[in-house]
């Protein structure tokens, strides 16, 4: 009796951690870009926080403004993602009509967002100095700046370790 109970828990425990697995498996890609996603916006707080020496009243302040800023351009970003999977198709195969609307949306898209950027501009220099409103946004265009040199950066490491592969694999490493 204790035996057929312990072995219906074993393949029970078995069957559980085979399910928790395969869950993580399936769940791993996109938890890999949320993680990406995460520390990079992690890094951004402290690159912002560092080049606008934010006191802490200022910070306290800031960073809800900010939050909000941020929530409402990936709002709007998100809604563009979604409107333009349809339209990634050739130009030369949309009708001049079509080509109108993806032109169109685009300016729409581009008017929507620098609508927010006002909005939150006159915000931002509520709660911080002018020259502070001035170092966020350079501070902002540094940030992107330097997460594509990190990125360039990654893909030329990759880029070398594959080429050192080969050259490994084929006897060419004075190449």
């Amino acid at each position: 009796m204790i035996s057929t109970t312990f072995k219906m828990m074993k393949s029970a425990g078995i069957t559980a951690l085979i399910i928790l697995f395969a869950g993580m498996a399936v769940a791993q890609p996109g938890q890999k870009k949320m993680d990406r996603r995460n520390k990079a916006e992690a890094m951004k707080i402290g690159f912002i926080t560092n080049k606008l020496s934010l006191t802490q009243d200022e910070a306290k302040k800031f960073w809800p403004v900010y939050n909000q800023f941020q929530d409402e351009l990936s709002t709007l970003r998100q809604k563009r993602k979604g409107d333009r999977r349809g339209a990634r198709q050739d130009f030369d195969q949309l009708s001049d009509k079509e080509v109108e609307k993806v032109v169109d949306d685009e300016i729409l898209f581009r008017q929507n967002e620098l609508d927010i950027l006002k909005k939150y501009h006159a915000q931002f220099k509520q709660v911080l100095p002018i020259k502070k409103v001035a170092m966020l946004y350079q501070a902002e265009e540094d940030f992107k700046k330097e997460l594509l040199r990190q990125l360039k950066d990654r893909r030329n490491a990759q880029v070398d370790w594959y080429l050192y592969n080969i050259k490994k694999r084929y006897g060419l490493q004075g190449l």
